[in-house]
């Protein structure tokens, strides 16, 4: 692809115009809670584009968010909580993957949106679930979420729900997040690139469509990353942890209604 055709614009200006300000909304809520901008993004421009056409530049661009917000965060990264998550994803997202060649997949997303829809609404509602953070349950946190990230892509949604009974300082659980989603997206990515018969597989993950829309998508969702860093700085424990349970909220249910129209149709 000549660089010409890599900044011809890729819609029509007012559609161009409208996935713009989706995204950049998704980096608002990124850069404040530290997931969100994958479930986000497909939600707003699933509307006016085939989802085919922008995921395999979602996960670019989700490496991309995670990359720019690395260095701020370093500090303040979990690493017992993150050594085994990230072992959990290693091994179940490739599982969570290749069980997409088989089983159907709307119904699967349906039910574990559902879940952790319903997991959010008790917490939101005052139910106390506390976490122990032993070895054995950092590495059960990191299969689900693994295995919900290779079956639905929202992995991020059921580990920030699974964290959020932790008692994790707001700063910990965000950075945590991000570091694993950084891990998660890369070994998605990969996984799906090996695995052409799954449902994840959409054409050329790498190509040069996929480089074009990351190109044209990436400003905007870092300007919204800066934006949602500002607003996270000096919100309480007590506010960060509403604020992320009414956005996990928000998020499955999202994830409910696409599975349930596409089960639908």
């Amino acid at each position: 692809m000549t660089a010409a055709e890599l900044l011809t614009p890729p819609l029509a200006p007012a559609l161009l115009a409208y996935s713009l300000c989706v995204v950049f909304a998704a980096g608002i809520v990124r850069g404040f809670a530290g997931f969100g901008f994958s479930a986000i993004t497909v939600a707003g421009m699933s509307l006016v584009v085939s989802p085919a056409l922008v995921v395999p530049a979602i996960f670019m661009l989700e490496i991309l968010a995670s990359l720019s917000q690395l260095r701020g965060i370093a500090r303040d990264i979990d690493m017992p909580w993150l050594s085994w998550l990230m072992v959990g994803n290693l091994v179940c997202i490739p599982l969570g993957v290749a069980l997409l060649a088989w089983l159907p997949e709307t119904p699967l997303r349906l039910l574990i949106g559902a879940l952790l829809m319903a997991a959010a609404l008790l917490l939101r509602g005052g139910t106390h679930v506390t976490l122990v953070p032993t070895r054995s349950v950092r590495l059960a946190a990191g299969l689900a979420s693994g295995f919900i990230n290779g079956v639905a892509a929202i992995g991020g949604i059921a580990i920030a729900v699974l964290l959020s009974t932790a008692k994790m300082a707001p700063a910990a659980l965000r950075a945590t997040l991000i570091a694993l989603l950084l891990f998660s997206d890369v070994v998605s990515l990969i996984a799906a690139a090996l695995m052409p018969s799954s449902a994840h597989a959409s054409g050329n993950l790498l190509g040069p469509a996929t480089l074009k829309w990351a190109v044209w998508l990436a400003p905007a969702m870092l300007a919204g990353i800066w934006w949602g860093q500002r607003s996270f700085k000096g919100v309480s424990p007590e506010q960060f942890r509403k604020h992320v349970l009414n956005l996990l909220i928000a998020l499955a249910t999202v994830s409910v209604l696409r599975s349930l129209f596409s089960l639908l149709a």
